[in-house]
């Protein structure tokens, strides 16, 4: 059985933490310095990030192999975005967070994005890749010499 702090090993909960922080933030301190322009950029940073991650999760359901950061997917995705990214969905929640970030007026809650990037690196991506890495090998690392591990 799974306990409630299994949900927490999900990306996803990591986001809406960190975006709930951000509105936290917002509501005891907003700080407008954009206006607009800050909801324009955020507006199209989530819509952005929606996308992305949208179409970067296609390739693996195209695939046929698993998107779900506990499991090893079948086949070594490196196609669409994943030829200029390893980790577009991570940079899509990142951007999603950004956006938030702006349209809220959040502005000192930006110092939470590179941290939100790390835990990421941190929590999934290293642990990822070494999965990856064992079930595909030189295969694998031919693809990391390609492609970097974010932009």
């Amino acid at each position: 059985m799974k306990g409630p702090l299994h949900y927490v090993e999900l990306p996803p909960i990591w986001l809406a933490l960190f975006a709930v922080a951000a509105w936290g933030q917002a509501q005891v301190l907003p700080l407008t310095l954009l206006g607009r322009v800050g909801d324009a950029v955020g507006i199209g940073l989530v819509a952005a990030g929606l996308a992305v991650s949208g179409w970067a999760a296609v390739h693996f359901l195209l695939e046929r192999t698993s998107l779900i950061p506990r499991e090893t997917p079948d086949k070594l995705v490196t196609t669409g975005l994943y030829r200029f990214s390893r980790n577009p969905i991570y940079l899509a929640d990142t951007a999603i967070l950004t956006g938030l970030v702006l349209i809220w007026d959040a502005v000192p809650s930006l110092v939470l994005v590179p941290v939100f990037m790390k835990l990421i690196e941190r929590r999934f991506v290293r642990k990822e890749e070494a999965a990856i890495r064992a079930r595909f090998g030189s295969e694998f690392d031919a693809y990391c010499a390609r492609v970097r591990r974010w932009i």
